[in-house]
């Protein structure tokens, strides 16, 4: 295209030299108009693209050579231009509430297809992280890290910190009272009563075998056994059954005291505190927790593959199951549908107001970054064609001008 731009500036110089040559009167007259007024506007229009670009002839004529000199304040002005239109804040939130993502995303799940292709992704994306686990190195790594981790665990504080806020607000009394509920119904068994009856009788019998045995002719050994275990057992459910039913309760009142006494000395005893660590460290070093821990990882692991791999994945199966009754909801459920979107439009809020700054600065610091000789080169090649239009059309218009002045110089002269 730009060869035939010459050849077509070469055409009309050649016309104006004939023309010339010959005498430039009668039809020759109108030639050498419009050749010299096409090569005079294909000229003007060569240099006025050119100064956009670079140097005319690399000679420093004022306001040429444009774009790199203005390479700066373009890059701020597209930065500009970006942030203003496109990260506005208030225009892009007024888009993604018109967009209601929520009720488009929930027609799109809705789809047995759609969900079908978003759960045959997320298969595939969990067989390749399941393949990398597999590999030694990174599952070594991993291994390592986690046991770094939890050798730097403080263990003591950790328990002191779970144990104050299960004990806030009286809530370790509910555990307590729990245990305590546990306790009387275990009791109260018919079993739990024989077999304590049954331990009583052997104890005696392996301790004071001559007592047991006078005893046992005037009474049954098994039934005193039977008495005491079911006395102990009245005695034992009475007194849980004061505890709770009063909260002031002996029992509860060292309870109460046993804990905050235990979170204090978690957070201030030293030796607490490296006894806990040092129990720590040998769960971590002990070889068969480590074989065990292997053991259910290597089971979990190749129950996932084993699954995943199958044409009839139950994972797969129950997630495209998911998405779809997640589509329906959305779709149903106007509440559901105004929660997320009011989460995606603070998200997106968030973002923006984040990516204006950052985006912009970066837009500017790469156009500022770029080369000049490639920024116009990449310019150049991008609008080729439409810059020999330019020289093209200037030519027209040019040789259209010089018939027209012509003609008026003609009709002026009669």
């Amino acid at each position: 295209m730009k060869n035939l731009a010459l050849a077509s500036l070469a055409v009309t110089l050649a016309g104006f030299a004939l023309s010339i040559a010959m005498g430039a009167q009668g039809a020759w007259s109108w030639v050498r108009a419009f050749c010299e007024a096409a090569t005079v506007g294909a000229l003007a229009d060569w240099f006025a693209v050119v100064a956009l670009f670079r140097r005319p002839l690399g000679l420093p004529i004022p306001h040429t050579a444009i774009i790199p000199a203005n390479k700066a304040r373009i890059g701020d002005s597209l930065a500009v231009f970006v942030r203003d239109h496109f990260l506005d804040p208030t225009t892009l939130l007024e888009k993604i509430r018109v967009f209601d993502p929520a009720a488009r995303l929930g027609q799109w799940l809705a789809d047995p297809r759609q969900a079908r292709v978003v759960a045959g992704s997320a298969r595939a994306w969990a067989v390749h992280a399941l393949n990398l686990l597999d590999e030694q190195a990174v599952h070594g790594a991993i291994q390592a890290f986690v046991v770094r981790k939890l050798r730097e665990w403080n263990a003591a504080a950790t328990v002191g910190e779970v144990l104050a806020v299960l004990s806030r607000d009286g809530r370790h009394h509910v555990l307590l009272d729990e245990a305590l509920e546990r306790l009387g119904a275990y009791l109260h068994e018919e079993q739990v009563q024989e077999r304590a009856a049954a331990l009583m009788v052997k104890y005696a019998r392996k301790e004071w075998p001559r007592i047991a045995k006078a005893i046992n002719l005037v009474k049954s050994v098994d039934d005193i056994a039977d008495s005491l275990a079911d006395r102990l057992a009245r005695a034992v459910l009475d007194e849980l059954h004061d505890v709770l039913a009063q909260p002031d309760h002996p029992l509860r009142r060292d309870y109460e005291a046993w804990v905050g006494a235990y979170v204090r000395r978690l957070r201030d005893d030293p030796d607490l505190q490296a006894r806990i660590d040092d129990f720590k460290q040998r769960v971590i070093d002990h070889p068969q927790l480590q074989e065990y821990v292997r053991g259910i990882w290597r089971e979990v692991h190749d129950s996932l593959k084993r699954d995943l791999f199958s044409e009839d994945s139950v994972l797969a199966r129950h997630l495209e199951q998911t998405l779809m009754s997640l589509g329906r909801n959305l779709g149903q459920d106007p509440e559901l549908r105004r929660a997320i979107n009011q989460h995606v439009l603070s998200g997106a809020e968030r973002l923006a107001s984040t990516l204006r700054t950052g985006v912009t600065d970066h837009i500017a610091q790469t156009v500022k970054g770029w080369d000049e000789r490639h920024l116009v080169d990449e310019l150049e090649l991008s609008m080729g064609r439409d810059l020999q239009y330019i020289r093209f059309n200037g030519m027209i218009v040019g040789g259209v001008i010089g018939l027209l002045l012509h003609a008026g110089v003609m009709l002026a002269g009669r």
